[in-house]
């Protein structure tokens, strides 16, 4: 049996030519899209300006998306939103909304599962079920926006999974987010998170798009980064660097270093003396994170003393540094907890 196309992972182009195959004027393919992507209809039903005909059409020969919410946790500090949404094959994703002077954020996943392995990630616990499709992208933000009924400003992908493990996927995902028929997110609002696929990296530059990269480094040598993250025994430190600085100078945007503090780790005055050593060619900005505790890893996050003192040995030798603001710490905030307990309980 041939499956059913998925069509909100199509763009604009795409979906007028599957409307017309049905019989339909090409018009009708923005009104679907908007009521997609702008209105965030959750069924066919809800589009009440398409005929009932064309709708049961839809029903019969298209798969829609649509997550279904598995739980909710919300922070009594700040309002964190922490959402585990249902999968149509039940797995299940994470996503976060976190509240902003400068509005709302939404970190969602690109993979159910992660196969990257980092040692103090609760994502990679039970490795790499699937990657997610575009349409299961976008609707983290378009059901926790629903949701809230609050817009949705800016956007992360930097939940489970590794985006540039998802290529293809996650570009699409841009095209569709940032649409002016859509959401009509910028991309300067847009941040992709990655753990160092140098490969991917370089083409994801070449795209020239205008989001923010963010690399996930967590140590300031070869060395120290291997025992932490599997994916630098096949792409060295100095090589992921240089990819970096190929994507700023193919693109002209800010790099991001993410740098998880661990006590007694990588958290010393050596570590940053090296890191801003090893960074310091490149424009960008060092976002330094006290890793939050997941129970299967035996990692505790930095002290703030220690956290603040990393902050100014990398400022005194002129590297742009911030701690990052800790939101949903009385909620399973770190990346992966809420969906490993989810799937504890019904396995």
């Amino acid at each position: 049996m041939t499956e059913k196309p998925e069509i909100k992972s199509m763009n604009l182009k795409e979906l007028t030519e599957f409307v017309v195959r049905l019989g339909e004027k090409p018009f009708r393919a923005k009104q679907l899209y908007q009521w997609m992507h702008q209105k965030l209809s959750a069924s066919f039903d809800e589009m009440t300006n398409l005929s009932v005909s064309f709708r049961e059409t839809l029903k019969q020969t298209s798969t829609y998306t649509v997550l279904k919410r598995a739980d909710v946790q919300i922070s009594n500090v700040d309002g964190t939103r922490k959402y585990l949404f249902l999968l149509e094959d039940g797995n299940v994703v994470e996503s976060v909304l976190m509240r902003y002077k400068y509005g709302n954020s939404v970190c969602i996943s690109s993979q159910a599962g992660c196969r990257m392995g980092c040692r103090f990630c609760a994502s990679a616990i039970g490795g790499l079920k699937r990657n997610l499709l575009p349409s299961e992208m976008l609707e983290q933000i378009y059901r926790i926006q629903t949701d809230t009924k609050e817009r949705v400003s800016n956007v992360v992908v930097m939940g489970t999974g590794e985006p540039l493990d998802n290529y293809d996927n996650l570009l699409k995902f841009i095209e569709l987010i940032t649409n002016e028929e859509g959401l009509n997110i910028s991309q300067r609002n847009l941040t992709v998170s990655t753990c160092g696929i140098v490969p991917n990296i370089r083409k994801l530059a070449e795209e020239k798009l205008q989001i923010t990269l963010a690399l996930s480094l967590h140590a300031s040598s070869q060395k120290k980064r291997k025992e932490l993250m599997p994916v630098a025994a096949k792409y060295d430190i100095y090589e992921v660097i240089g990819a970096c600085q190929y994507y700023f100078e193919q693109t002209g945007r800010r790099i991001t270093f993410e740098y998880s503090l661990a006590e007694g780790i990588n958290d010393t005055e050596e570590d940053a003396k090296a890191l801003a050593e090893l960074v310091s060619d490149i424009n960008c900005h060092v976002n330094l994170i006290p890793i939050n505790p997941v129970k299967e890893r035996e990692f505790v996050g930095s002290s703030q003393a220690a956290a603040k003192a990393f902050r100014q040995k990398l400022e005194v030798n002129r590297i742009n540094a911030t701690i990052r603001r800790e939101t949903g710490r009385d909620i399973d905030a770190a990346c992966g907890q809420l969906r490993r307990k989810y799937i504890e309980t019904v396995s």
